[in-house]
């Protein structure tokens, strides 16, 4: 079969056809006028279409929904999508207008739209940047309930319009938001203020809407919150901020610190949205049967200057009782400070992390109110370092018997180093004749590490203290600018891992005086220790955390509370002290050499520890000799 190509003569062709049709419509293209009175036409018949619809046209955007649309239309369409809510919306003109109301603690704004708080101010406070402190703004919160109706609507009173109204109540403020039906049949939002009252008395009630709500299906109350950023460090705040919560009657439980988390719970008593030095507090007036609680971490990256800190969610489902719900929560909106918390009787203090347990319980009876009653008088620099006094005092009866036991232990060196040179070959009958002679001279290393242990109580507890003291915020002291934040001598035009982008003061000489004491106690303790295999090994591992302890101290603390590096430094000053006092001034030790002889002469009985340690090594040493023999 013979292939068809095309030549040279179909391709002249092709392109002649082409240009001739080029030429045909470059010659019967129009005039110019022809162009403009044809133009003149379609517009002429484009204006006459719109005279004849105009009375017809309806405009849907939403910015002109309120004016162009014909209330007569405006209401059958609201009808149709919100059912017999729609009584309410086609009643007010302006769904965006907001009622604004003033205590002396807060400015706030109710958006007509959701009935809900759209803005919460503190008056008494500002942020880092003096900037007033907002809980709420820029929509960042919402509240709502979701529910269906009788005739298959699911509605949502954030997209509905209330009707506000603002009354007084003696020295109260009564603001009522209506979801309304009819003039009597409606959903209410009751919040009602108290003059200097952080807490706003919220009633949330229906009336007449049990032939409206569809009861088979379920009624949530949402409460959604983003934590708005107040400190200089977004990633040190954020540490502290986290949602909290008190269940079951006396249980306190957290989500998780970083990343998401959620959590069901039952019978829950409050819910706390805490933002490090502020919280928003949701407290019905009897425990929610169930609640489902939502946290994320918005802050991605710690490096970028971030709005947001976290994500708080709770679902919460309400019952109807005879075709209605009602239900009265207590909403706070204030400072995470114990004395103001603690005025509410409903254990919102608990909200704050003073510590688990011991630590805990060491903050509430103790440091909290000597801090407050000192700083009641003192300047709150001054009150640190007077405290930290006061606590150094009355542990110093710890750090001497800490001195006594490594005293009499450097004392018994010469004959414990004997000891272990006379039965270095056999490691158990070592071990027993230093447990005889430590417990006839009235030394063990175990009577210097006890007394050690119940410093930690304290020191734990101090760290969570300082951190979240609010009587701390903003209160300067020396170069410190802010207790609750770290100081700053220096900024640097980069950021270093681990540290930062400052030079932090307190730190530093924290660090300093943590190196003296350190180097002060591991001199001490290797000058007690007895001579044996691998103690070269433990000498260059205490020389090791000699250094490692300051910088950890330095890089670890530089974007800390300053007052809580003030105390650290303070304290191992004062430690270095009473160390030089008892050394120098109270220990003697040809008289502690002197009762060890007197010690050793007297018979001294075993207690049932010793007896059982002593019993075991006893048998230890003859299951040796017995496996000795064997395989002799």
């Amino acid at each position: 079969m013979e292939e068809k190509k095309l030549d040279i003569n179909s391709i002249i062709g092709f392109v002649l056809i082409f240009l001739i049709l080029i030429w045909i419509m470059y010659q019967n293209q129009p005039s110019p006028e022809q162009l403009e009175a044809e133009k003149q036409a379609q517009q002429a018949e484009i204006d006459a279409k719109k005279a004849e619809t105009k009375e017809d046209q309806l405009v849907t955007t939403p910015e002109d929904f309120n004016t162009t649309i014909s209330d007569s239309l405006r209401a059958i369409q609201l009808k149709n999508k919100l059912g017999a809510f729609a009584y309410g919306a086609a009643s007010i003109d302006d769904a965006n207008k907001e009622t604004v109301v003033s205590t002396g603690v807060f400015d706030l704004k109710f958006s007509n739209k959701g009935g809900q708080l759209t803005e919460v101010k503190l008056k008494k406070f500002v942020d880092y940047d003096s900037v007033p402190i907002y809980l709420i703004q820029n929509n960042n919160s919402e509240f709502y309930i979701n529910f269906g109706t009788t005739d298959n609507r699911i509605l949502n009173t954030r997209d509905l319009v209330f009707e506000p109204s603002v009354s007084k109540s003696g020295e109260n403020t009564i603001v009522s938001m209506k979801l309304k039906v009819s003039d009597s049949d409606y959903l209410e939002y009751r919040y009602e203020l108290k003059p200097n009252d952080y807490m706003i008395n919220l009633d949330i009630r229906s009336q007449g809407l049990s032939g409206i709500i569809n009861s088979s299906q379920a009624i949530d109350l949402n409460w959604k919150l983003k934590g708005l950023r107040h400190a200089k460090s977004i990633s040190y705040e954020n540490r502290y901020t986290r949602l909290t919560y008190l269940h079951e009657g006396d249980k306190i439980d957290k989500l998780a610190q970083a990343g998401s988390d959620e959590e069901t719970e039952s019978d829950v008593n409050w819910i706390s949205y805490r933002q490090h030095f502020f919280s928003s507090i949701m407290v019905p007036d009897a425990p929610f049967k169930s609640v489902r609680l939502t946290s994320e971490d918005l802050v991605k990256d710690e490096d970028v200057d971030s709005l947001f800190t976290k994500y708080y969610t709770s679902k919460i489902p309400l019952e109807l009782q005879a075709g209605e719900f009602s239900r009265s929560l207590g909403m706070y909106y204030g400072p995470t400070d114990s004395k103001v918390l603690k005025t509410y009787d409903s254990d919102l203090e608990k909200s704050i992390p003073f510590g688990w347990g011991i630590f805990g319980w060491i903050n509430k009876a103790l440091f909290i109110p000597l801090f407050n009653w000192l700083s009641g008088f003192l300047p709150y620099g001054i009150a640190i370092i007077v405290m930290t006094i006061m606590v150094k005092i009355l542990l110093s009866f710890v750090q001497y018997k800490q001195f006594l036991s490594q005293a009499k232990m450097k004392i018994l060196k010469p004959e414990l180093d004997a000891i272990r040179e006379k039965y270095k070959d056999n490691k158990l009958k070592a071990q027993q004749e230093t447990m005889a002679l430590q417990n006839k001279a009235g030394a063990s290393p175990l009577s210097g590490c006890l007394p050690g242990l119940m410093q930690i109580p304290v020191f734990y507890a101090l760290f969570m203290f300082f951190p979240v003291a609010f009587a701390l915020r903003q209160k300067s002291f020396l170069w410190a600018d802010d207790l609750s934040s770290y100081d700053t001598i220096f900024d640097l035009p980069f950021k270093i891992p681990f540290y930062g982008d400052h030079v932090s003061l307190f730190p530093i000489l924290a660090a300093v005086a943590i190196f003296f004491y350190m180097k002060m106690t591991t001199g001490q303790q290797m000058a007690s220790q007895p001579t044996q295999e691998g103690m070269p090994d433990m000498s260059k591992m205490m020389k090791y955390m000699m250094y490692f302890s300051p910088l950890l101290m330095l890089f670890f603390f530089n974007n800390y509370a300053s007052g809580l590096s003030l105390y650290y430094f303070v304290s191992n000053l004062i430690s270095i002290g009473i160390m030089l006092v008892i050394k120098n001034y109270v220990i003697d030790e040809e008289k502690v050499l002197a009762k060890i002889e007197v010690s050793k002469r007297k018979p001294k009985k075993q207690n049932r520890f010793q007896k059982k340690m002593a019993e075991m090594m006893e048998q230890a040493e003859q299951q040796k000799k017995q496996q000795s023999k064997r395989k002799k």
